[in-house]
């Protein structure tokens, strides 16, 4: 039997899957010309790059959408979203499921906290009461009705409850019709070990830098059992710290020109955004009396 999306037939074809987060179009281009098979629109960037703000829920489901489909729109790889707790209740959860279809998502991240939402390696986090979530992810797989579209069940409860209660979180949302499951900020190995064990695959790992979860390897985390695993905030980091060291050169240099080599050339941008491309679309369409 065919797989029922394209999330699923990169597992089936890859088995195990790394892949960095993104915030806009110019991050996913990088990260497909980087070859990786697929990315993900994390909120916790959107919130920092667009607002200017932590992810304290400040972003909203039209912001998000929004972001999601000019990203989807500049890659052909298929694209996660980081669809928080779904902008509500479970009628919130339908709306959102078909604004990111219609956006060009191929799947969600939906988490079971209680609304606003924060960070998943932030201190304060609530969650609202199992059946809630369940009911949640049972309208998101209503919602899709078929479509390609990859539901990961997201669980905060290891912050809030233990291990023990955030495993059984997630065997009930597997049970509603998730696709995919990841229980957030696991703090050791062992943990990742226990998740791997006692839950179905597919199972998130995520790779945050500083974050509660160590830093694990691919191949690390695939023996461990676990197959897909984001990096969603090392695009940030890393272009952050760039420019934040770029800025300070400008302010006490007065000048970039003895370090551009650590600047991408004139030319290699303009290749990531195809401008030669554009310029032949120009020139095929330009009149006489453009010149």
């Amino acid at each position: 039997m065919a797989a029922k999306t394209r999330i699923h037939a990169l597992l089936e074809k890859e088995r195990t899957l790394i892949f960095p987060g993104v915030y806009d179009a110019l991050s996913a281009k990088l990260v497909e010309r980087a070859g990786f098979p697929l990315t993900f629109v994390s909120g916790y960037s959107v919130a920092a790059t667009q607002l200017g703000l932590p992810d304290f829920g400040y972003l909203t489901q039209t912001e998000m959408v929004a972001t999601a489909k000019r990203v989807c729109a500049a890659v052909t790889i298929p694209i996660i979203i980081d669809a928080d707790t779904g902008y509500g209740n479970a009628l919130n959860v339908i709306r959102t499921v078909n604004e990111l279809i219609d956006a060009g998502a191929a799947g969600m991240f939906l988490e079971d906290q209680v609304w606003p939402k924060r960070c998943g390696h932030m201190k304060g986090k609530r969650v609202i009461p199992v059946e809630e979530h369940v009911q949640k992810i049972r309208a998101a797989v209503d919602a899709r009705k078929g479509r390609d579209f990859f539901i990961v069940a997201r669980t905060d409860a290891r912050q809030v409850n233990g291990l023990e209660d955030a495993i059984a979180r997630c065997k009930k949302y597997k049970e509603a019709g998730a696709d995919a499951l990841f229980v957030e900020a696991p703090q050791s190995v062992d943990e990742l070990k226990t998740l791997a064990r006692e839950l179905p695959p597919p199972l998130v790992a995520n790779m945050l830098e500083g974050g509660a979860t160590p830093l694990l390897t691919k191949d690390e985390l695939e023996k461990l059992g676990l197959q897909l695993i984001v990096c969603p905030l090392t695009a940030l980091y890393a272009s952050a710290k760039a420019m934040q060291d770029m800025f300070e050169l400008i302010k006490t240099a007065g000048t970039t020109r003895d370090h551009v080599d650590r600047l991408l050339s004139f030319q290699q941008f303009h290749d990531i955004i195809d401008l030669n491309g554009y310029y032949k679309l120009d020139e095929k369409y330009r009149t006489t009396e453009e010149g």
